[in-house]
């Protein structure tokens, strides 16, 4: 128990007597609301007392950073021993457009690239392709060939600066032109480090950007999962991603159970398809949560997930090695947060969700633009994003201590309802016999949608307050610089592409081509084959419609 009874019927007897003259002066003083509730809409109750928390045990339920269940933190030093990583989400126009506000991040006192990339490329389509037409270099950077990506890494320190690519499915092609441009700069595979995201489960949950049905396009997840712990033992293969399952209009509870139990059918995979021992491969997984506008909801999601990652792989999984029972996870600030109305505003909410994160003891964390509701991120609204953290991290103290707020009445029991509610959608997708099932049931989409459409009615209704939206609207409108993509950008990309196929070796490049398609029919994994293909300057497209070819291509049902 985490308090005597003594001190426990001393809360009681003090808080009864607080409730009853808390009934005596309502009526003069009478709540602004008659429900408080959090963002995700979980009841919150005017105080949190020693009742609340205690069935807690200190050592089995709390315990202390570096230690199981890792509640307070993966690392026994947290912020004091390094702080999380700088990683500001970049993409815009052509690869050179892309590498110039990377130095400038870089310069600005940035510790990780984080690489956005336009929607061809994230649907894997060439610049040239019909479906890309005015789409080139919009959103993001655009990949077409090994020689854009040699272009986007110039001048980067490719074994000293970690880099994050939010790629899904070509993750192996352009995870390919990573390690195939870290060879030719004579970097060795064992000295690069970051992130693919590669979590192609949530795409067909909430983001939708896939390719090809999800049994095939796990199976080539398992495959870079298998090839970086064989050839790249410092990157993470995966990111697994509750990041766009939140922008999609889930919960914060819903975030934390949908990603927790898409890592376990990823980890089950990797196991059954390859043969890996959990602890093989465990310590390189990483995570990807949103941090949103509720503070306190969000702190103590980040705290429950990585108490229940690590019961899932100590007690499902039964592994042996602490690492591999660590919550590695990246956090971005809520995109879904931000708006067009008063868009000043974005940097106070930005600020507020960082604070979250690092108090949920973040890893790596992306603070979004004022701007980015409007139009890609100028360098300005960047520099005040990053120099957002920087105040953080060295100016407010937070990093001080390790996870300041353990203790709080209020913090831990919200922690443990959300984690109990994470274990009941946990259970209930095991029960329909795993996260694919469920998702060709429409089960998490209809969820989402469910609480998505449940959020906006109480903002229509004003049960809940977004400023400058639903109250304290001005009619004033301010003016912010729009950054925009010329459409030359397109036009000069087609034209390398083009220059491209002309001078690459044609046998080498259908012989590579016929590799892939031979790995893919045979159940090979296909990494050492897209490496091999990039390297002959096969294209992020050629790659992808090997795959279409050979395992069909997905249709969303369009579930209601």
């Amino acid at each position: 128990m985490y308090f005597a009874e003594k001190i426990l019927e001393e809360s009681r007897e003090l808080n009864q007597k607080w409730e009853d003259e808390v009934r005596r002066t309502v009526s003069s003083f009478p709540e602004q609301k008659a429900r408080w509730s959090t963002v995700s809409d979980l009841e919150i109750r005017r105080l949190y007392t020693p009742e609340d928390i205690k069935d807690m045990d200190y050592a089995r339920d709390i315990g202390v950073p570096g230690e199981y269940p890792f509640l307070r933190g993966n690392q026994s030093t947290g912020y004091r021993g390094r702080y999380w990583t700088f990683r500001m989400f970049s993409g815009m126009g052509s690869a050179r457009d892309t590498n110039e506000r990377w130095r400038m991040l870089l310069r600005q006192g940035q510790t990780g690239l984080s690489t956005a990339f336009d929607f061809p490329t994230l649907m894997g389509y060439d610049s040239d392709s019909p479906k890309a037409r005015g789409e080139v270099g919009r959103c993001g950077v655009a990949i077409d060939t090994l020689e854009d990506f040699l272009a986007l890494m110039e001048g980067i320190p490719m074994d000293k600066v970690t880099t994050s690519m939010t790629i899904n499915p070509p993750a192996t092609a352009l995870w390919a032109m990573y390690c195939a441009a870290a060879e030719l700069k004579g970097v060795p595979l064992g000295k690069i480090g970051g992130t693919i995201q590669n979590d192609m489960l949530k795409e067909f949950i909430a983001q939708k950007t896939f390719m090809c049905p999800p049994e095939p396009s796990v199976k080539l997840i398992s495959d870079t999962v298998e090839f970086g712990t064989k050839h790249v033992p410092k990157w993470n293969p995966i990111s697994i991603s509750g990041y766009h399952i939140r922008e999609a209009g889930s919960t914060a509870v819903q975030e934390l159970a949908f990603t927790l139990r898409d890592g376990i059918e990823y980890v089950e995979d990797v196991i059954r398809r390859k043969g890996l021992s959990v602890d093989d491969f465990a310590p390189r997984l990483s995570f990807f949560f949103n941090s949103h506008i509720d503070f306190f909801e969000e702190i103590c999601k980040m705290r429950a997930a990585r108490r229940l990652w690590a019961k899932v792989m100590k007690d499902r999984f039964k592994a042996q090695n602490p690492r591999s029972m660590w919550m590695r996870f990246h956090t971005q600030t809520a995109g879904c947060s931000l708006t067009a109305q008063q868009p000043y505003n974005n940097i106070v909410r930005t600020a507020v969700e960082a604070l979250a994160a690092v108090l949920g003891g973040t890893q790596s964390l992306h603070t979004n633009s004022l701007d980015e509701v409007l139009c890609l991120p100028s360098d300005h609204a960047v520099e005040i994003a990053l120099r957002t953290q920087q105040i953080i991290a060295e100016e407010t103290g937070v990093a001080n201590t390790i996870d300041p707020l353990a203790g709080s009445y209020f913090v831990e029991a919200l922690t443990n309802e959300m984690e109990e509610k994470a274990w009941e959608y946990i259970h209930k997708i095991d029960d329909m016999g795993g996260m694919i099932a469920a998702i060709e049931k429409g089960f998490p989409q209809l969820e989402i949608a469910d609480a998505a459409y449940n959020f906006q009615k109480q903002i229509d209704s004003c049960e809940k307050t977004m400023v400058g939206v639903n109250k304290y609207i001005t009619s004033e409108a301010q003016a912010i610089p729009m950054l925009e993509i010329d459409d030359k950008v397109e036009m000069e990309q087609i034209s390398r592409l083009k220059a491209v196929r002309r001078k690459r070796d044609g046998k080498a490049h259908k012989k590579s081509m016929d590799d892939i398609r031979q790995a893919c029919r045979k159940g090979k994994n296909v990494m050492p084959y897209c490496i091999e293909a990039v390297k002959n300057l096969a294209s992020v497209q050629e790659i992808c419609d090997v795959y279409r070819e050979v395992y069909g291509e997905y249709r969303d049902p369009g579930l209601y």
